[in-house]
């Protein structure tokens, strides 16, 4: 209750004092039973004379007067809910002690049970000569402030657990107004974009938008205005250091009390692992579609092969067999089945093992004797996690010489010379013997990309491509801690 309230409370009883505003010796029934508050009068005992209508309907009964002492409620309790003897309330402190009570609270209780909280303003009543005749005592109601104490309280709970869901949340969560100034920033927006509270509130949210992409801001900000909540929105946004990352925006309109949109709150989630995790999958499957036709390819041109040196169709079907049959062995070799046969796991293997593996399917004599295949040079172990990418890329060397180059003829061989110093480890692979080398295509294909991207991001090494009207030369150069098993 404020201070002037209670002034104008405490005016009102010291008025109730003076003599000529009373009946026979204390008051006015009808003056009193106007009054809005609850009020009543007690003898110097404590025994009630005077209540209005105000006090009956507070304490939900009426006591009988000249009977009912201190209080006319059923029951009383302290405010943390421990019962209050009537004797001990506010007004039988004030009669004892011959003075106003002020500062207190109590809650009445009804006989059906429901309780009311109020403040008492207890004063005693003195006559001309000074003696104590009684006191007079106004009952506030302060259920509905308490009722608005009890929301506040709930309200600034639930605004806690709010605040404290947003600022532990992951996600990046943001509020802006409609100039795009940044005016909250949780921790998640710290992880995410690299900037401290301190560093982003008061600031544009452009900051964070890459120039390419400065145009959605005025976009998102025309919906905001019109209500709109934009869900699910991805783009891309700039971190502190420059980089870039993918994101996943929801963002809805902020009002004020009175209904009017004043800003937006923005959810912003990473999203860079499910755009990589969908990248790959592209990639897998442009793989394996390339990969298919390859083994389409690779399966003729060893029927091709075949054909020519088979002289009916039991040693036709044989050697191709047999040759088919190699290379599934060398799919074999890099993934195999673990114990219980439920899937496969990469191992480590010998790169000289490896060539002669991919290559098998092709091995044999030239037409005019010589090896199809030669591999010579140092040998060194492949570690488990690259063997996968080094048959690959064989394969593509062994693909593309059966399609086009050395190996597609009766005449062809390849030779693979293998070399090394303290830490780089070096592969040439030379065709000779088959078709003219014509001008290499000025688009790259997809295999030799997948072989570019294979060398240089897994093995860290570089590779180049001699288009040599003799044949195809291919270079290959690694680090090779980065492909060696390690003990």
């Amino acid at each position: 209750m404020s201070t002037a309230e209670q002034d104008a409370i405490d005016s009102l009883l010291v008025s109730l004092q003076k003599p000529n505003v009373h009946q026979g010796a204390w008051g006015s029934d009808e003056l009193l039973q106007t009054l809005p508050a609850a009020l009543y009068m007690t003898d110097a005992a404590g025994r009630i004379t005077f209540y209005n209508e105000a006090a009956a309907q507070l304490w939900g009964c009426r006591p009988t007067l000249g009977t009912a002492e201190f209080c006319g409620s059923w029951k009383l309790y302290w405010p943390d809910g421990t019962p209050l003897p009537h004797a001990e309330c506010p007004m039988a402190l004030t009669l004892k002690e011959r003075r106003p009570i002020r500062g207190m609270e109590a809650v009445a209780e009804r006989p059906d049970g429901t309780r009311v909280p109020f403040i008492p303003y207890p004063t005693p009543l003195f006559d001309a000569s000074g003696a104590l005749v009684g006191a007079v005592n106004m009952l506030v109601d302060i259920t509905e402030r308490r009722e608005t104490e009890q929301r506040l309280r709930e309200s600034e709970a639930r605004y806690r657990a709010i605040a404290a869901i947003v600022e532990s949340s992951d996600d990046a969560i943001v509020s802006k107004d409609l100039n795009s100034i940044i005016k909250s920033w949780n921790q998640g927006a710290e992880r995410l974009f690299g900037y401290s509270a301190e560093e982003a509130i008061g600031k544009s949210v452009t900051m964070l938008i890459p120039p390419d992409r400065r145009d959605e801001e005025p976009a998102i900000l025309a919906r905001i205005r019109r209500g709109e909540r934009v869900e699910h929105y991805e783009s891309v946004r700039q971190r502190k250091d420059g980089s870039t990352i993918d994101i996943s925006l929801t963002i809805s309109p902020i009002r004020n009390k009175d209904g009017k949109i004043v800003g937006a709150s923005k959810i912003a989630r990473d999203i860079s692992s499910r755009k990589r995790a969908e990248e790959q999958q592209r990639l897998i499957l442009r793989e394996m579609d390339h990969r298919i036709k390859n083994l389409f390819a690779v399966a003729g041109g060893v029927v091709t092969m075949s054909a020519r040196s088979a002289k009916t169709a039991e040693e036709l079907a044989t050697v191709v067999r047999d040759r088919l049959v190699s290379l599934a062995k060398a799919n074999d070799l890099t993934l195999k089945l673990t114990a219980d046969g439920t899937h496969r796991t990469q191992q480590s293997t010998l790169l000289h093992s490896l060539i002669r593996t991919i290559l098998s399917p092709y091995d044999g004599g030239t037409d005019k004797g010589g090896a199809r295949v030669a591999i010579s040079g140092p040998d060194i172990p492949i570690a488990g996690d690259v063997v996968t990418g080094f048959a690959l890329l064989l394969h593509e060397f062994a693909t593309n010489a059966a399609k086009y180059g050395a190996l597609s003829t009766q005449s062809g061989s390849i030779n693979i010379a293998c070399s090394e110093n303290i830490d780089q480890f070096a592969v040439t692979w030379t065709e000779r013997g088959g078709p003219p080398v014509g001008r290499q295509a000025e688009v790259e294909g997809f295999g030799t990309l997948l072989a570019r991207a294979t060398v240089q991001s897994q093995f860290g090494g570089v590779i180049a491509w001699d288009w040599n009207p003799a044949g195809l030369t291919i270079d290959l150069s690694f680090p090779k801690d980065r492909v060696v098993t390690h003990p």
